[in-house]
């Protein structure tokens, strides 16, 4: 038969190991809320660097649209309203450009979208730019935001405004 040691088995581990009994379990729960802070913030931040290139992306895109689409083309018939995003021939105009850019893929919401368009006459525009707008030659802007909320409330509480600009010279 065996016998068990004199004085049991918790005789055999230094007093300081059976006065921290429940230390790990509160080590893990403080490392385990600081690593899901850290995951959460970086699916947080990489959402709003998506949102970002898309905004960027929209902008460099409808600047280019409007530029192929200045005050001459309805004399080749380029600007029809089957090339046009929301269906109405001609130049560009502000609720074009906004059809245009609306098209928003998954995790964007389109209803958090601004988009200004604005024809600016620059210091080396050519005259015309004065009395046509969008005639070529002349400039147009356009400048998209995007109103981003942080899904994880611990990143951040706050809303972030991302914004891109982009100037084009209208060709057409």
């Amino acid at each position: 038969m065996l016998r068990r040691p004199e004085g049991g088995w918790m005789n055999k581990f230094p007093s300081v190991l059976r006065e921290e009994s429940g230390s790990g379990l509160v080590e893990y729960a403080v490392v385990f809320l600081l690593l899901m802070t850290l995951v959460l913030g970086m699916v947080d931040f990489s959402r709003a660097i998506y949102a970002y290139h898309f905004i960027s992306n929209q902008a460099r895109d409808a600047s280019r649209y409007a530029s192929v689409r200045g005050s001459t083309c309805s004399a080749d018939s380029s600007c029809t309203a089957a090339n046009s995003a929301s269906g109405t021939a001609g130049p560009t105009s502000q609720s074009d450009l906004s059809t245009f850019v609306k098209n928003v893929p998954n995790g964007i919401d389109p209803s958090k979208l601004t988009i200004t368009a604005s024809w600016p006459i620059q210091t080396n525009s050519p005259t015309i730019c004065s009395t046509t707008a969008k005639a070529p030659g002349c400039t147009v802007e356009v400048d998209v935001s995007y109103v981003f909320n942080f899904t994880s409330p611990l990143v951040s509480n706050t809303s972030l405004t991302l914004s891109s600009k982009s100037l084009a010279v209208i060709t057409h």
